[in-house]
C-alpha cells in the first residue's frame, strides 16, 4: 500500500504564491512507486479546496487557487478524519496516512495548522504548535536565542499600541539602532514587509509599512556581513548540512531577489573557514533545539568579519522547497537528494507521531 500524503499549500498569508510553488516541486518529487501525493489547496481566503481543483492548481502551472469547490466553512477537520458520521456531512475523509503542511508565514507556518493536525491525531511534517509559533514570531524567537546565549544583531520590539500612543518615542528608540536599519512584521517570511531604512523618514515609514501586516514589528541594526544559512534535519537527534551563501543582487535578499531577480546568487557550499562553519552548523543546532524544532528547518546567520564574527538572524521551521530554494540545495550538497529529503521528513513524521501515541 502506498503512503498517501495529504499537501497543504496556499493559505492565506503573504506568501501564498511560494507555498503554491514548493507545493508543486515537492509533489513532483515524491517517489511514485512509494506516495501517493493528495493536494489540498488554500485560497488566500481561507477556502479549503478539494483534491480535485488542487491538482489542477498545481499540475497547471497556475500559482492562483481557484475560489470554487472548496470544503465548507468549519469542516476542514473533516478531511484528516476528525469528523465522522453525519456530522461530517458532505466532507470526504481523504483517508490520509500523513500531511505535508507547505504552508509558509501565519496561518500554517505558526502552529495554528499544527494545532488542528494535533486534534485530529494525524502525523504531520515538521514542527509542533510551540515550536513552529516560537518560529514564526521573529520578537520572541529573539526573546529565545538571547536566552540561550545566541549572539545576534541589536533589535528592538514595537507594538502597535505604542507605535499608535508613542510615535516619536517609538521612532527615536529606533534610531538609536543607528542607519541604515531594518524594519519587518514579527510574523511573516520571505522578506515580505521589510524595508532598508536609510534616514529616521524612511525608518517611520518602515515601520509604518510593517505594521499593516501585523501589531508587532521588529527593527534591526544593520549588519555589513555575509549571508549565510544552514539547514537542519531531524528530531531528537538533528543534522546540520553544509553552509550556503546568499549573494544579493539588491540592496539586501528582499522578496524580488529572492524569487524573480536571476542574478542574485546562492553559494553551496559556501566559503568560509572550516572554524566558522562548524560554530555556524553548532549554533543552527543549538537555535533549532531552543524553540523546540522538529523535522526540519532553515537558520540564517550573517558572518561579519572583521567584526563580531558569527550573527544568528532567524530560523525557518518551514523553508521553500522552490527549485531555487537553499534547504533542499543544501542537502543536496550534503549528500541527500530532493526524494530522499521528503523520504526522511516523512519518516521524521511517522517518528515524532510514534512518541506521542505511545
Amino acid at each position: 500500500m502506498k503512503t498517501r500524503v495529504g499537501i497543504l499549500f496556499g493559505g492565506r498569508s503573504g506568501e501564498h504564491d511560494v507555498s503554491c510553488v514548493s507545493a508543486r516541486h515537492v509533489a513532483a518529487a515524491l517517489d511514485a512507486d512509494r506516495y501517493t501525493a493528495v493536494p489540498i489547496g488554500i485560497t488566500r481566503t481561507g477556502l479549503w479546496v478539494l483534491p480535485a481543483c488542487s491538482q489542477a492548481a498545481l499540475s497547471g502551472g497556475r500559482l492562483e487557487i481557484p475560489e470554487g469547490r472548496f470544503v465548507a466553512e468549519g469542516a476542514p477537520l473533516g478531511i484528516f478524519g476528525g469528523f465522522s458520521g453525519e456530522a461530517a456531512g458532505q466532507t470526504p475523509d481523504l483517508g490520509l496516512d500523513v500531511v505535508f503542511p507547505v504552508l509558509h508565514g501565519p496561518f500554517g507556518e505558526d502552529g495554528t495548522v499544527q494545532g488542528m493536525l494535533e486534534l485530529t491525531d494525524c502525523p504531520y511534517v515538521g514542527s509542533g504548535v510551540l515550536g513552529s509559533a516560537v518560529g514564526m514570531d521573529k520578537a520572541l524567537m529573539k526573546t529565545v536565542f538571547t536566552a540561550a546565549g545566541i549572539p545576534q544583531a541589536d533589535y528592538l520590539v514595537i507594538r502597535r499600541r505604542d507605535w499608535d500612543l508613542r510615535r516619536g518615542d517609538c521612532v527615536e528608540r529606533a534610531c538609536a539602532l543607528g542607519f541604515p536599519a531594518f524594519t519587518k512584521p514579527a510574523n511573516l517570511g520571505s522578506s515580505v514587509g521589510i524595508s532598508r531604512c536609510a534616514d529616521r523618514a524612511e525608518l517611520e515609514a518602515g515601520i509604518a509599512e510593517a505594521f499593516g501586516y501585523d501589531r508587532k514589528v521588529v527593527v534591526e541594526e544593520n549588519i555589513a556581513g555575509r549571508e549565510i544559512e544552514c539547514a537542519v534535519l531531524g528530531n531528537d537527534q538533528p543534522e546540520a548540512s553544509v553552509c550556503g551563501e546568499i549573494v544579493a543582487a539588491r540592496a539586501f535578499y528582499d522578496y524580488e531577489a529572492k524569487y524573480s531577480d536571476s542574478a542574485s546568487q546562492t553559494i553551496a557550499p559556501a566559503e568560509l573557514p572550516e572554524s566558522v562553519s562548524e560554530t555556524i552548523r553548532a549554533l543552527s543546532l543549538k537555535g533549532f533545539e531552543a524553540v523546540e524544532a522538529a523535522g526540519l528547518a532553515r537558520v540564517d546567520f550573517f558572518y561579519e568579519e572583521p567584526g563580531r564574527g558569527v550573527l544568528i538572524n532567524e530560523i525557518n521551521t518551514m523553508p521553500g522547497f522552490t527549485e531555487i530554494s537553499m534547504f533542499p540545495k543544501l542537502w543536496a550538497k550534503s549528500g541527500l537528494s530532493y526524494p530522499e529529503l521528503l523520504d526522511r521528513l516523512i519518516a521524521l513524521a511517522f517518528e515524532r507521531y510514534s512518541w506521542r501515541t505511545g
